[in-house]
């Protein structure tokens, strides 16, 4: 069991699911206020996206990304910024036997240019998403190969950024591991993201057959979207790792309620709590994932 236990809020992610709570955050302001409520409630770090502040649809403006941490930064208060670097990855097939006409969600961009924002912003960590993936029932496919994968790992390498490796499926442990050995990565993060329709299922096998397929004193830490996301951060915690949470993977706190960032980062506290564990502050965060403050 882990009884220092990081916890990460997600603050918005990419989904379609602005349209579904009112809670999600979608401008800047709104986000950069979602992540000073996270940081008040108790969170170690925010993981951030931007969204479009007009339609709401995911976005890779490097603006937007500025205008959060900016907005983060004037609240004055102590918090871990996490941005994505997944982004840019989303390939959407052409339906039937016309595979070759890609939908309009598709939006497939170099390896490099998806960390456009991470070069600008030099943020204290940001993921990299370790494989292609199946994503929901439709024609949707996130892309990113072994070689966009490596360019990526030895540009944020090259950067100073903690690279978090957003692990999906086993395949995707495997190759992070690879890139370790190849020296592209040195000390990263792993974070299990689980229940995504069609990677790794949420439940108890599975995240502990990925953590005992971890590197030896990884630091790391799981989650489970939509009703498992507390049962899984629970488990996470159990298992010897640290929780996120947040908007991006469920948006209830209870069936039927919707939630906050800030309602799920003190849920979250709550169990860490009653397992005897407690919650690190954003120094003593930094000090366990070795990160350097900016």
């Amino acid at each position: 069991m882990n009884h220092d236990v990081i916890i990460t809020c997600a603050l918005t992610g990419a989904g379609d699911t602005a349209s579904k709570s009112h809670l999600v955050p979608v401008t800047p302001r709104q986000i950069a206020a979602a992540a000073v409520e996270a940081a008040k409630a108790g969170a170690t770090v925010v993981h951030c996206h931007v969204r479009d502040p007009q339609s709401g649809r995911f976005s890779r403006d490097v603006s937007l990304y500025r205008e959060v941490m900016e907005r983060i930064r004037e609240a004055d208060i102590d918090i871990i910024v996490n941005l994505t670097a997944g982004m840019g990855g989303d390939l959407e097939i052409g339906a039937g036997e016309t595979p070759m006409e890609f939908g309009p969600g598709t939006d497939l961009i170099g390896p490099l240019e998806r960390l456009a924002h991470v070069e600008a912003l030099l943020p204290e960590i940001c993921t990299l998403d370790c494989g292609t993936l199946n994503f929901g029932d439709g024609n949707s496919i996130y892309v990113s190969t072994p070689s966009q994968l490596r360019a990526g790992a030895r540009r944020i390498t090259e950067l100073g950024v903690k690279a978090e490796l957003e692990i999906f499926d086993t395949g995707h442990l495997w190759f992070a591991k690879q890139m370790i050995k190849e020296g592209l990565l040195h000390d990263p993060l792993f974070q299990l993201c689980l229940g995504i329709p069609w990677g790794a299922p949420a439940d108890t096998a599975t995240m502990k057959a990925m953590v005992d397929n971890l590197p030896l004193d990884a630091t790391w830490a799981g989650f489970g979207i939509g009703r498992m996301q507390m049962p899984m951060a629970a488990q996470a915690v159990l298992l010897g790792g640290n929780v996120r949470v947040g908007l991006e993977d469920n948006l209830y706190l209870d069936k039927g309620v919707l939630a906050s960032n800030g309602q799920l980062v003190e849920r979250a506290v709550e169990i860490v709590s009653r397992l005897g564990a407690r919650v690190l502050t954003p120094a003593e965060g930094r000090e366990k994932m070795n990160l350097k403050r900016r």
